[in-house]
């Protein structure tokens, strides 16, 4: 019996997922990067960027940035380690803004002296 599961699992195939190819309305895009703003990591956020960068378009959105295309896909990947500046380059390519906002109201209460 095990070698008939074995031969099963052998049929499967696999095939790599791109969160790239399913962000085809805007407002998919802005939801996935929220999600990945609201995760907190910068790998993630750098990574859901890049996502988002190359449903666009990588190389126009390098072109718009100011920045090379292959340095691009490298700081946007998740091992990549973008600077501040190139985040705000790139999401100002895409047309983003970033802008603060509250967690908890409560956190910008000023100090009682």
């Amino acid at each position: 019996m095990a070698e008939k599961n074995k031969g099963a699992a052998e049929d499967v195939r696999v095939s790599e997922w791109d969160p790239a190819d399913y962000l085809d309305e805007p407002e998919d895009m802005i939801a996935y990067l929220e999600a990945a703003f609201e995760d907190g990591d910068a790998r993630v956020i750098a990574a859901a960027l890049g996502d988002v960068a190359k449903r666009k378009g990588m190389t126009q959105v390098a072109v718009e940035a100011g920045l090379g295309r292959e340095s691009l896909y490298k700081a946007l990947s998740t091992n990549g380690n973008p600077s501040f500046a190139t985040i705000l380059r790139v999401l100002n390519a895409l047309g983003l803004g970033l802008y603060p906002a509250p967690k908890a109201v409560s956190q910008l209460s000023p100090r009682s002296s």
